[in-house]
This record gives C-alpha cells, structure tokens and sequence, in this order.
C-alpha cells in the first residue's frame, strides 16, 4: 500500500546546465527500512538525495516523500528528515554539548536541554561533551553528526557516505545503531561504497552516472545479473591475470589477496578457459559465486560516463 511507503517518485530528473545528473529516477521505499545507495563517484547518488529531503528541486517527475509531495511540499518534507552530509558540517570551535544545543534551537526543539542530555547518552558522547568538536576523531565527528540529525526525532534519515575515512569499529557501532533505528520505524536511506555495508541494508539500488541500473535485496541484485566466476590461487597469478583478460568468456579479472577472481556472464566459455588454463598453468581453480562487487564492477561496463 502507498501508506507503508516512505519514498515513492517517478521519473524524477535533474540537470545542471547540459549536465543531465539524475535520469528517470523511479523508487520505493518502505517505512522502517534501510535502503542502500551504490554507485561510482558522479554517479548522481547526492543529488538524489537532495531531490528525495527539498533541498533541490526535480527538472520533471513527480512523487512523495514521507506523504509529502518532493515538487511542492519541500518545507514539510525539511522538517521530517534528518540529513547527514558527507563531510563534517557542524562547528569546530563549539564542544559536542554546544553543537547539539544550537541544532536543537535552530529545529526549535521543545525541551532542548533534556533532548540534547538525552541525546549526548543515547549515542555515547556524555564524557566527551565539553570537549571541542574539531579535536573529535572521525568515528567520533560520526557519532556526533547521527545525534544532530535525530535531534528533532525526524520519521527519515538521509546519510550521504556517512562512515568514509572512519576505522572498522566505529562503521560496526554506527550500523548497529542504525539498525536500532530501524527497527524503531524510522526509514534510512545511505550511501555507501564499502561492500560489507551495502550487504547489511534491508533493499538497494545501483545507480551510474544518473541512470538506476538494479534495484532490490543484495540477493536479488547478485542472482539477477546471471554471473559466474572461478577462484584461482597458485603462482604468478599477476602473469596469468594478463592473460585471461583476453580469454573466452572472462569478463572481469579482480586480484583479492592470494586469489584471483575470474568472472563473466558465459558460463560455458568461462568453464573452457577454467579447465584450459587449470590444466597447463599450474594453478587451482574453484567455482565461486560472484558477489556485489562482482556485480557492482559488472555493471559498469558499457555504462556511459556523463562527463564525458
């Protein structure tokens, strides 16, 4: 039903000068979901963003955010969603405290001092609240934008790249907290390059250079793009990589570690070339089942870049 939809448009399209950014864009998303966005850089992915919370305007297209309508309800739509940037864009010279207690007057928020107390313990910061937010590490610059953003308990959260240049732990304590969001009915929408991430999102899409090219769960993604692939291990993989990009079959020739990973949408030629070049080169194939960055790296071929 149009009621469980968080985001519904059609055909929303953006161009900035002749530079068409955002193609047709049609989507869904479920309230309470956690809806991936992936894609190369100038894929278009902020932009998006931005037409979905008010902050742009579409050329053309039409669709609701939240029951609002993205064309003429922008100012509704504001006041509903929380939006972190990709960069850090609260104040360096105000300690965490500070930062939430100007945010929270800027949204008008009731009761600020108990929602920003509030916020400073729910997302771990209370013992760090007097220090200043330039002297914060990158996970903690994280932790300190996500409370920003829930201070006016928005239904939606837009994240742009929210965990680039942060270590692995932090990313881990920043998904389980989205996930705890989630399950408290409020729909994220995030961008992401990193693999792991995109996998823990409820649905995603695949977007490049404007166009949306696969949407869906990662399973569906994956099993949707008829892949297959081999894991070659042994010695002077770098020699036979140059040659298999020639080879039958081979589509995509990827180092990972000590493995090689050979993959292509022609089953039987890849399996030619795997029996050909198993027996004569000394190494050791083994059938793989591609993964989303297989596909991700497939999906590109052929894809025209709009800056060019």
């Amino acid at each position: 039903m149009a009621t469980d939809l968080a985001i519904d448009v059609h055909a929303l399209n953006k161009s900035f000068g002749k530079k068409h950014v955002v193609r047709e864009l049609s989507m869904q998303v479920r309230r309470g979901e956690i809806y991936g966005f992936l894609g190369p850089n100038g894929s278009g992915k902020t932009t998006c963003i931005r037409l979905l919370c008010g902050l742009l305007r579409p050329d053309s297209g039409t669709g609701t955010c939240l029951g609002y309508d993205v064309v003429r309800q922008t100012a509704a739509i504001k006041r509903e969603v929380g939006y972190m940037t990709q960069r850090f864009s609260l104040w360096d010279d105000l300690t965490i405290r500070e930062n939430l207690q100007f945010v929270a007057r800027m949204y008008g928020v009731h009761g600020r001092a108990a929602v920003v107390r509030d916020a400073l313990e729910k997302l771990g910061l209370a013992s760090r609240r007097d220090q200043l937010a330039g002297t914060l590490s990158g996970g903690w610059k994280q932790r300190l934008s996500l409370a920003a953003c829930l201070l006016h308990r928005p239904k939606l959260l837009l994240l742009d790249e929210p965990t680039a240049g942060v270590d692995p732990k932090a990313r881990r304590d920043f998904w389980d907290e989205i996930h705890g969001l989630a399950a408290n009915g409020i729909t994220v929408l995030v961008s992401t390059h990193y693999m792991d991430e995109a996998e823990r999102c409820h649905r995603l899409a695949y977007l490049a250079y404007g166009r949306l090219l696969a949407s869906g769960t990662a399973e569906e993604v994956i099993a949707a793009q008829r892949l297959t692939g081999f894991a070659v291990t042994g010695p002077d993989l770098a020699g036979i990589a140059a040659q298999l990009r020639e080879e039958p079959g081979v589509e995509q020739v990827t180092m990972f570690g000590n493995t090689l990973h050979v993959v292509g949408h022609d089953a039987q030629a890849l399996a030619a070339t795997a029996a050909r070049f198993d027996a004569s080169a000394g190494q050791h194939w083994e059938a793989l089942r591609p993964g989303l960055e297989d596909v991700f790296i497939g999906l590109m071929h052929g894809v025209e870049d709009n800056f060019q």
